[in-house]
């Protein structure tokens, strides 16, 4: 039996297949619910395949996509609220599918699609392209507004710098 196809892992292990810390492990079951390995025994941690694919993917989205941990905590959260069979759209029940840490939803219906304008009835994009133009126009004028705001920061600075000189010489 090769090394991956070992039911259980303990964290060194782990820590050699994924190229993490054994801290590094441990900080990420306290951030990612998902993760959550068995203990034996003896207290020591126990992880399964799944575990072990689960902190590969972390692992991507932290250091790979640069995502931070809540953002690649959202991610995750999204991909198992959405786990479904890719042959037919069926919804996973595993093994403490009761469990809420595990719970999976079912996908929203899409909305249905919009009917295109006719000649007769006004675009449905008019109203986002005037909205957009008057973003535009508004972030323009605040722009402007904190240029002034610097100017006259600046104009300040320099005033108390010259009498900061006028002080020294005298």
């Amino acid at each position: 039996m090769n090394e991956t196809e070992k039911p259980h892992y303990k964290i060194g292990e782990v820590c050699e297949l994924t190229g993490t810390q054994p801290y590094v492990l441990r900080f990420w079951e306290s951030e990612f619910p998902g993760l959550a390995p068995q203990k034996n025994r003896s207290g020591q941690r126990i992880y399964r395949k799944r575990d072990i694919d689960l902190i590969e993917k972390i692992k991507v989205l932290l250091y790979e996509k640069e995502y931070t941990i809540a953002g690649a905590r959202k991610v995750l959260e999204t991909e198992m609220a959405f786990d479904e069979d890719p042959l037919g759209g069926a919804v996973h029940v595993e093994e403490g599918a009761l469990d809420p840490r595990h719970a999976r939803v079912a996908r929203p219906e899409p909305a249905p699609p919009r009917p295109a304008p006719t000649l007769f009835e006004p675009s449905l994009e008019a109203p986002r392209q005037v909205t957009q133009t008057a973003q535009s126009d508004q972030l323009e004028a605040e722009v402007k507004n904190l240029r002034a705001k610097l100017a006259r920061a600046e104009a300040e600075i320099r005033a108390i710098l010259a009498d900061m000189d006028r002080h020294d010489e005298s």
